[in-house]
């Protein structure tokens, strides 16, 4: 009768195709979009901006304190209240000092919206602005 081949390890081996270095690009490339990616934390509330002209584009990096018609002051999807505004932006400036920008309603009060630049200017906010939608020309 005919005679058997004994199988090593070496045939098996050439049977498969090795993705070990596709692996490592794949993992390099996902850590270089994840280091060099900016995040804008939203403020979570949608507020009516009032328009005007000189209108400019939001900074990538900035601190994005609501302000909706009821006199309520929201960060990150949650209210924090007129006492949250300093200690939140002290801990935000001690990274990186970047610009508080307030997204406040059409609606709401004068008073309310010089308080909260207040606040902000208080806890050492050296550019703050406020929210615009732009006028339509």
């Amino acid at each position: 009768m005919g005679r058997f081949r004994q199988v090593t390890s070496e045939d098996c081996n050439e049977s498969g195709i090795d993705i070990s270095p596709l692996m490592d690009c794949v993992f390099i490339l996902l850590i270089f979009f994840i280091v060099t990616t900016t995040f804008v934390e939203e403020t979570g509330i949608e507020v009516d901006k009032p328009q005007a002209s000189s209108s400019l584009r939001l900074e990538k990096t900035s601190i994005l304190i609501a302000l909706t018609e009821k006199g309520e002051v929201v960060y990150g999807g949650r209210e924090i209240g007129f006492s949250g505004i300093q200690p939140l932006v002290k801990r935000m400036l001690q990274k990186e000092d970047i610009p508080v920008i307030i997204q406040a309603d059409t609606a709401v009060q004068s008073g309310l919206l010089v308080r909260v630049i207040d606040e902000a200017k208080l806890a050492g906010a050296f550019k703050v602005s406020i929210a615009t939608r732009q006028a339509k020309h």
